[in-house]
């Protein structure tokens, strides 16, 4: 009898695609994030169409209960005035985000899957982050003029390179750490798939409230970071004002 151990034969991060042109597109992660677009165009339309201030539908304060915490978050590090776009934009990628992370709980069964989690493609973070990080140094510049890149100067002067590389590293790791755990992720679902039909239940069963779980926390640590790197724009002044009006309250 062979005791030779069996192969898996598992794939992870390999995608669908295109080719046009000669450029190499990843079809399956386009699909999944005209997906999560959609579904978010759809949320919009229905809370545009069913919002009330005397009868607000559970929909309606599911959003506005992320909102208001979105927004005292912002007022608390940046302040509302430097920088407004910013509870739209943390709201709207956390929503985005997770709608993306939890693409995992419906496999098509297709090795590779038809639409994985868009999140599990590293181009799809760094084009998160990039969104992000541009956007924060475009508002800084904006409002603090050339100023605005004075912490990178600041003493003790030996820690100047490292400022540089912690500024550069920002998109790096904000991509990063969304792939990393999402893309482990699928990696756990093609384990548990590959094993025998009739033990697949129970890790099935234990696996799947805790990706619903690791989705929703990923999308709400993206979500924070985009507000606390926006948290160097505010003048300094207008942080305090806000701070000092707020505890005048």
């Amino acid at each position: 009898m062979s005791t030779r151990p069996v192969a898996i034969d598992i794939n992870p991060g390999e995608h669908l695609h295109w080719i046009i042109g000669g450029v190499t597109f990843n079809s399956d992660t386009i699909l999944g994030t005209l997906i999560a677009g959609g579904i978010i165009v759809i949320l919009g339309i229905l809370l545009a169409r069913g919002g009330s201030a005397t009868k607000p539908t559970k929909l309606q304060l599911a959003f506005e209960m992320i909102i208001t915490e979105v927004r005292a978050q912002v007022k608390s590090t940046l302040g509302l005035e430097t920088a407004p776009f910013v509870v739209p934009m943390a709201f709207t990628l956390f929503v985005f985000i997770l709608l993306c992370n939890w693409f995992s709980l419906f496999p098509t069964g297709n090795h590779p899957e038809y639409v994985p989690p868009p999140t599990a493609d590293v181009n799809l973070t760094y084009a998160l982050a990039l969104i992000v990080i541009v956007s924060m140094h475009f508002t800084g510049v904006r409002k603090n003029g050339i100023k605005y890149y004075a912490h990178l100067f600041r003493k003790p002067y030996v820690m100047i390179p490292l400022n540089f590389i912690e500024e550069i590293m920002k998109p790096i790791t904000l991509a990063l750490r969304l792939f990393g755990n999402i893309f482990s992720g699928t990696i756990m679902v093609a384990l548990i798939a590959a094993l025998p039909a009739f033990a697949l239940w129970l890790p099935t069963l234990i696996w799947r409230p805790f990706d619903l779980f690791i989705g929703l926390i990923q999308a709400f640590i993206f979500g924070l970071l985009t507000v606390l790197y926006f948290g160097s724009v505010a003048p300094h002044e207008t942080v305090a004002s806000d701070k000092a009006g707020a505890a005048a309250h």
